[in-house]
């Protein structure tokens, strides 16, 4: 964000939440009509019907998978950064197929192993992060906060396109939407706590970052959070955030690679993907050939892609599927959709579905042919098994 827009970065943030407003918005009313897990996969389904389900859980499973092989690319970095031997391409592939199999390993042997440890590395996530906008803000330059130049609009489009991923990860939250007690009233309530609580931290974070190091911020490749530590606190400030980011990153994992090859599974299980991959354990009861497939794709797709052309790709999935949210939103008051209580209703319905468009398509603009190509075949695959299981 600092290479692309500077000091004006940090406002960037605010206006992709903004954006995420729009789109939460129907994501809330979607969640308050529909009690069922699955996330937009269940809201999509009960609109639109099973294929145009089936596809937003395509769409669903592609942004999890993508943004898990973008993520796995900086947790490889920030090793290297904290460790300089594990630095090099070898290694780092090297150590992603260690960590890797270690996570599978522990997801095969059951779900309560893996929400274990998955709980245990989530409690050393935040206090960094926090530590750092609290001293941080002490060494900021007011200088490095000065805009000169603001950005032309399709700059800022690509940026934001690119920024999405960080304020992405609600419709994986809405999943488990059938085991929430009370939906109509807790599904809007924790989006929009969420919501607030992320735009805040995410602005904070970069505003002391851009303070701290000004220029250098753009041309930090491995750990910027890191080295705006070391220099507003000292070496051991870095240490901790590198550490910090190894932590947070290794729990991103640890989660995704419990949630996501369930989506495999239930593929399978429902006739889309071959019978195999529902396949349990016979004493643990884990989905083994969805997990061990799950982590191949990923690893293939982390040690030959670069982060920026990953995020871009789950954040195409993730437009394309916030928009058949909203679309689906419209669809299920129209047909006055309701479970577990009253719905939460969105104001001026119209206006906010079509803002919502807007923002997307004003997003997608910067998208290119290439990353287009990509996301068409994945999308054109998910159609054609539909097709040929349903005939089969």
């Amino acid at each position: 964000m600092a290479a692309t827009l500077g000091a004006t970065a940090p406002i960037a943030y605010v206006l992709c939440a903004i954006a995420m407003g729009l789109i939460v918005l129907c994501l809330a009313e979607a969640g308050s009509r529909v009690s069922m897990t699955g996330g937009p996969y269940a809201y999509v389904e009960v609109a639109f019907g099973p294929f145009v389900g089936f596809l937003a859980g395509f769409l669903l499973w592609m942004l999890l998978t993508f943004a898990m092989a973008a993520v796995a690319t900086v947790l490889v970095a920030s090793l290297g950064a904290l460790v300089p031997a594990l630095a090099s391409r070898g290694s780092s592939a090297a150590v992603l197929v260690a960590i890797y199999a270690v996570f599978a390993t522990i997801n095969i042997l059951g779900v309560e192993r893996g929400a274990r440890v998955n709980s245990a590395l989530t409690v050393a996530k935040i206090l960094p992060l926090l530590l750092l906008i609290a001293g941080g803000i002490f060494a900021i330059d007011p200088d490095n906060l000065a805009i000169a130049n603001p950005p032309d609009m399709p700059t800022l489009a690509r940026s934001s396109i690119l920024l999405i991923f960080a304020f992405a990860g609600i419709e994986g939250a809405l999943v488990p939407g059938g085991e929430v007690r009370e939906p109509a009233r807790t599904v809007p309530r924790a989006i929009f706590i969420a919501m607030a609580a992320i735009t805040v931290l995410y602005a904070s974070l970069q505003f002391v970052a851009q303070g701290v190091l000004g220029p250098a911020l753009a041309t930090s490749k491995a750990a910027p959070l890191a080295e705006a530590a070391g220099v507003a606190l000292g070496g051991w400030a870095r240490n901790l955030l590198l550490i910090g980011a190894v932590i947070s990153m290794l729990g991103h994992a640890g989660a995704m690679i419990l949630a996501t090859p369930r989506a495999l599974f239930a593929f399978a299980r429902d006739g889309f993907l071959p019978s195999a991959l529902a396949r349990l354990h016979p004493v643990r009861r884990s989905p083994v050939a969805a997990i061990l497939l799950q982590c191949a794709i990923v690893l293939v797709l982390a040690i030959t892609s670069t982060f920026e052309r990953l995020a871009i790709l789950a954040n195409l999935s993730t437009l394309v599927l916030y928009g058949a949210c909203c679309l689906a939103t419209w669809q299920l008051r129209r047909r006055d959709v309701q479970a577990g209580g009253t719905p939460f209703r969105v104001p001026a319905p119209t206006l906010v579905i079509v803002l919502a468009f807007v923002v997307i398509g004003w997003m997608l603009t910067s998208v290119t042919l290439a990353e287009w190509a990509a996301f068409a075949i994945g999308l054109g695959v998910a159609g054609g098994i539909f097709l040929f299981r349903r005939r089969s």
